[in-house]
């Protein structure tokens, strides 16, 4: 079994290079997020995730969470793994000061997550929706809210869930029938089940905070009459103390194909009296308050796709460099390291050519988050959450679909060896399995793109994106020799496919919804793949200004040699893609539903 090395160069390359590491520290509130730090920062989480996190993801997977008389207990070693993990601050990094947060940016924590994803899925999931819960709460709690749960949670003393959807519901949160009595004290009795909680119950930490989609009486119909409530596992007393126990249990814990260490539980509010809870912002506007933990956690899950994907890269590279099977191509006297294959190579190369692509993308995602909260100029503030609100749906749905690809692709490095569990390359496969799914399909994921992003704003944000990426395109004009023609070439077929697909859309979206929406996963992969080309593109540049300027870190002619992969294997995609988009709608809808 491999262990899990951070990739530190890249990961400082990216958030110096391309994200702006330094603009962002320039930033009101974040001046203490120099490049020294954030590098420290950086290297003591991989020293945590590698030495702590990544020796138990096996045996975590092995042992799997465990249910009993409506309590969970999680894998030898983990309750000891998250004590150190709250000791160390971890859960405090990007944290509001005011609640004893360390008021980080963004951008760093996207770093330090993608760590922890890599080194034990499983184990990152609760901290996701512990920082979730929070952004949710710094919205829309009252003081008294804040100041009861806050400090706990930023800490990570206590855990955080969100308790959405229901066995009649799925993704239709407009069929969500959970009750909320109000009592006349401010406070409220759920009743209602609640399916697929992450984390809703486990032995780590204390106390667990639910917030809970409910419906008070005579509330609307549909997503307009959804509240918002918090609901601890034990109540709080007035002291900050812990009370009695809620009336909220977990009832079973589902059997699932991957993640085994963590629990997707089934929750019971109400078996015996009602859960206690109290609301959340304002009455039937619950909805909009959750999605705030959505946006995060979708893009939580994006960075997931990103993460097994360098964990099963890394796994593969090791198989790969140590069997020896085969002779070369070219002709050999003896048996070769399978790295010397040509198709193995291809492979390991789509693999970290994607892995790079994606982490740059992510990662001046977070950046601009980190503008659009803290800009002094509203102009940049709303420049900037435009692109955040864009490429939300990307990161998560391009993302996670290429960790399922990519981890797949994985296992095949390990021909027969990968289908055996043992090898450990089978689990990161199975792991990834979930991400597409998490916070909206990718379906979802591509009609929230192409309809509130673009079709919605008759594509005024997809248009300036892609005016940033002809500017790149120019600079490449200026790189001379072969590598560059390439990139250069193939960032302008990219360009030219998604400015075709993104005009059919806003054109044709009034016209004729369900053509256009037929086609919707096609351009947001198409998004993915040509945004991915545009960070390889940038990362080239950079990496030829450090080698004109006498750098000899062999690290910068490797950058360019992977986009250049990138552009001739990746973004060979995008005109096909594009085709798929244009002209695959009226084919699509014109199957008889009896084919099926």
């Amino acid at each position: 079994m491999s262990s899990y090395v951070a990739p530190l160069k890249d990961m400082m390359f990216v958030l110096t290079e391309l994200a702006g590491l330094d603009k962002v520290a320039a930033l009101p509130g974040y001046e203490e997020a120099t490049t020294d730090v954030v590098e420290a920062i950086l290297d003591e989480s991989a020293k945590f995730t590698g030495g702590v996190l990544a020796p138990l993801n096996w045996s975590g997977d092995q042992e799997g969470a465990k249910w009993a008389d409506k309590s969970v207990t999680m894998p030898a070693g983990f309750k000891e793994a998250y004590a150190q993990f709250v000791d160390n601050g971890w859960n405090a990094l990007s944290g509001n000061p005011e609640h004893g947060g360390q008021g980080l940016p963004k951008v760093v924590s996207a770093a330090v997550q993608e760590m922890w994803k890599s080194a034990n899925m499983s184990f990152s999931l609760c901290p996701l929706l512990t920082l979730g819960a929070i952004e949710a709460l710094e919205l829309a709690g009252t003081d008294a809210q804040k100041e009861m749960y806050l400090p706990n949670m930023v800490s990570g003393k206590w855990t955080g869930t969100m308790n959405i959807t229901e066995p009649q519901a799925g993704s239709d949160l407009a069929a969500i029938r959970s009750r909320a009595v109000p009592q006349g004290d401010g406070t409220y009795r759920i009743f209602g089940n609640k399916i697929f909680i992450t984390y809703g119950d486990h032995d780590m930490a204390e106390n667990t905070i639910h917030l809970v989609l409910a419906r008070t009486p005579g509330a609307p119909e549909g997503v307009k009459g959804i509240s918002l409530f918090v609901v601890p596992k034990f109540l709080v007393n007035a002291d900050g103390s812990l009370g009695p126990r809620n009336d909220v249990y977990c009832v079973s814990i589902e059997h699932k194909l991957g993640i085994h260490a963590s629990p997707t539980c089934v929750m019971a509010h109400g078996d015996n009296g009602g859960s206690i809870g109290t609301m959340v912002g304002k009455e039937n506007e619950g909805l909009k308050y959750m999605f705030v933990m959505m946006n995060a956690a979708r893009f939580a899950v994006g960075l997931e796709g990103l993460a097994i994907t360098e964990r099963a890269y890394q796994h593969a590279v090791v198989y790969a460099r140590d069997r020896v099977q085969g002779r070369a191509i070219e002709g050999s006297a003896s048996g070769v390291a399978i790295i010397k294959h040509p198709d193995i190579r291809r492979m390991l190369m789509l693999m970290r050519s994607n892995v790079e692509a994606m982490r740059a993308l992510a990662y001046t995602v977070a950046a601009a988050h980190d503008a659009a909260a803290r800009h002094p100029d509203a102009a940049e503030r709303a420049h900037n959450q435009a692109y955040v609100d864009l490429m939300i749906p990307v990161v998560k749905g391009w993302s996670t679909e290429n960790g399922n690809e990519l981890s797949y692709l994985g296992v095949q490095v390990h021909g027969g060896m990968g289908f055996v569990e043992e090898t450990g390359a089978a689990q990161f496969m199975r792991d990834a399995r979930i991400t597409t799914i998490y916070e909206g399909t990718t379906g979802i994921q591509a009609n929230d793109l192409m309809g509130r992003k673009i079709a919605r704003e008759g594509g005024a944000t997809v248009k300036a994106v892609i005016g940033m990426m002809q500017q790149t395109r120019s600079q490449l004009a200026q790189q001379p020799g072969p590598q560059f023609v390439a990139i250069g070439a193939a960032l302008e077929r990219g360009i030219a496919a998604l400015s075709q697909a993104a005009d059919y859309i806003v054109a044709d979206y009034g016209k004729d919804v369900r053509a256009v929406a037929a086609g919707a996963v096609p351009f947001l992969r198409l998004m993915g793949v040509v945004s991915g080309g545009w960070m390889m593109a940038r990362a080239a540049l950079v990496a030829q200004s450090k080698i004109a300027g006498g750098d000899a870190d062999p690290f910068f002619p490797a950058k360019i040699a992977t986009a250049h992969f990138y552009a001739d294997h990746v973004m060979a995609a995008a005109s096909g893609l594009a085709a798929e988009v244009v002209q695959g709608g009226s084919s699509a809808l014109a199957l008889d539903e009896a084919m099926f």
